[in-house]
């Protein structure tokens, strides 16, 4: 028989940790991504992404979500650069996270608003690219202490 829990208690447990699985800095606006194996997270973002402070400060987005959203574009698969996120979690659901600070190797964020897809999605994964990525494009996030962080670090829900 299961012990009974409490709905709290639900929210709060996650099955495991989450990895980062790649990292990507915009030099300049509308720039294609760069791949890199660490970045400092600083209060307005990236260090060496063209940064928005605030409630964007950094874009997040989930493995798992990727094959998904090239199955629905029509395409075999789709590499994280293109869809603009500066970084890809896998291995914990990041909407479940929400709402809670959580630590991202040595830096510790707040998910602020959904991360909509933008209309250059249509130019470079095609016709109706944009709808296939609407609820899947992850979050955007708040720096609320800043570290470094790289490929292969944990993400866990802050303590």
């Amino acid at each position: 028989m299961s012990e009974p829990y409490s709905f709290a208690d639900m929210l709060a447990r996650h099955a495991q940790a989450g990895r980062i699985e790649w990292i990507g800095l915009r030099p300049a606006r509308l720039e294609n991504l760069v791949s890199v194996q660490s970045a400092a997270l600083t209060d307005s973002g990236l260090e060496g992404d063209h940064a928005r402070a605030g409630k964007r400060a950094l874009s997040l987005i989930q493995a798992e979500h990727l094959p998904v959203i090239a199955s629905l574009a029509g395409l075999d698969k789709v590499a994280p650069e293109t869809l603009r996120r500066n970084v890809v979690i896998s291995g914990i659901n990041l909407t479940a996270l929400r709402n809670h600070p959580v630590r991202i190797g040595e830096a510790i964020v707040e998910f602020t608003t959904v991360c909509a897809p933008c209309s250059r999605m249509e130019k470079t994964m095609g016709y109706g690219a944009y709808s296939a990525m609407r609820g899947h494009g992850g979050w955007c996030a708040t720096v609320l202490q800043p570290g470094l962080i790289t490929v292969g670090d944990m993400v866990t829900r802050a303590a």
